[in-house]
């Protein structure tokens, strides 16, 4: 999984909020596994339909414990870098960026993913 393989326009599309997503993975008001599984399938679904841009919805980042198992709030925006790092999709993923406002700020993520 790549931080920084966005050309300019990209960039500033993405940072001005020009570019709406493709598919939208909301996982407030799940626990860890849940959400887990959520991004994985939705991710696998994403992919299937062509998806370029997916807009994840993870709530804020707040410090979390390493060890809590999705009882405080942020639990599951702390460990979503790592869960996709990890994953199966890493590779498809060219970048993650913060959400523009318009599509949830700071508690949201665009996942890009490379073309198939």
């Amino acid at each position: 999984m790549a931080s920084n393989q966005l050309d300019g326009s990209w960039n500033r599309k993405l940072k001005s909020g020009q570019i709406a997503p493709d598919y939208t993975l909301d996982l407030h008001d799940h626990n860890l596994d849940r959400a887990y599984d959520r991004i994985m399938g939705g991710l696998d679904q994403a992919r299937m339909m062509g998806a370029r841009v997916v807009l994840v919805v993870a709530g804020r980042e707040r410090p979390v414990d390493p060890a809590d198992r999705g009882s405080k709030r942020g639990a599951i925006r702390a460990k979503l870098l790592d869960w996709l790092a990890v994953s199966r999709h890493a590779d498809s993923i060219a970048a993650v960026r913060r959400a523009h406002i318009r599509h949830g700020g700071e508690g949201a993520l665009y996942l890009v993913l490379r073309r198939s």
